[in-house]
């Protein structure tokens, strides 16, 4: 099986985990009913909380976590691959939260799950600032999952610009499309986002399904959106624009074998010493 319809969903995420946990069940059906076969939705679906205190009052354990328990029975009710792209969850052995992506099978089956590596811990010209680390335990895993159209590598939001995660799921197999749900600020996805996730796309010839966050959350946090569908050649195949709803495209993974023999750089990577050079001036 090499075809499938892909999904973002995009979702304006407030501080309740119930209310956003109904929006997203709507656009998930609306999903499905289009003929979506993987329906993922962005990171931090369960809720957007930018106080510390309250994000690990409202979060739930994994076992306790009403958003994972509905996506689970969605998928098996509806036969389909869902991924909550990230949900807030509470940690046994650590007072910070696990950002962490689930993805679940039609079976209703968790088939994996991956904890966010790369923190966003830094400070914009504009004076916006985030620390991620502060409220999130890194995750220390690379998470690769076999499904029924290839290899799915997981990563979240500022994954995106650490290449070598990708490139290293990509040559050892591990990887023919890749996930990135994320919350990218405005600022940074404005600048950014389009080219980041083509060139993961283009340098790995891979499949790239990025379901974001999107519009004014509070005060202080606004999301980019343009839920990305790339192909192994960096076109974008659907782009969700700036308002919650959802994108659809169709996926057809023979392109990745053949972008793959076409320009075939991971086949052509070579190691090589570092030689840095103090020239006397």
């Amino acid at each position: 099986m090499t075809n499938f319809t892909a999904a973002c969903v995009q979702l304006t995420s407030g501080t309740d985990p119930q209310e956003n946990l109904d929006i997203s069940i709507s656009l998930i059906k609306e999903a499905i009913s289009a003929g979506a076969d993987f329906i993922s939705t962005p990171e931090v679906t369960n809720m957007m909380e930018p106080h510390k205190a309250a994000a690990r009052e409202k979060a739930a354990f994994e076992e306790d976590d009403i958003t994972l328990q509905v996506y689970r029975s969605l998928a098996q009710t509806h036969k389909k691959w869902i991924q909550a792209g990230s949900l807030v969850i509470k940690k046994p052995d650590d007072e910070r939260l696990a950002n962490r992506s689930y993805l679940i099978a039609p079976d209703g089956s968790i088939a994996a799950r991956y904890d966010k590596i790369h923190m966003f811990d830094v400070q914009l010209d504009n004076g916006e600032s985030h620390k991620e680390s502060s409220a999130y335990a890194p995750g220390e895993q690379a998470v690769s999952v076999q499904t029924p159209w290839g290899q799915l590598g997981l990563a979240i939001c500022y994954d995106v610009r650490f290449a070598h995660l990708f490139q290293e799921l990509a040559i050892n197999g591990a990887a023919e499309f890749f996930t990135v749900p994320a919350a990218f600020t405005h600022t940074t996805g404005k600048a950014h986002w389009h080219t980041l996730l083509r060139a993961r796309a283009i340098e790995n010839g891979a499949f790239v399904i990025a379901a974001a966050q999107c519009g004014q959350h509070s005060e202080k946090r606004r999301t980019y959106g343009h839920s990305l569908i790339i192909d192994p050649w960096g076109n974008v195949l659907a782009d969700g624009g700036d308002k919650p709803g959802y994108i659809t495209a169709k996926i057809d993974m023979s392109a990745v074998a053949k972008r793959r023999t076409q320009i075939p750089n991971l086949k052509n990577l070579r190691s090589f010493n570092l030689q840095k050079i103090t020239p006397n001036l």
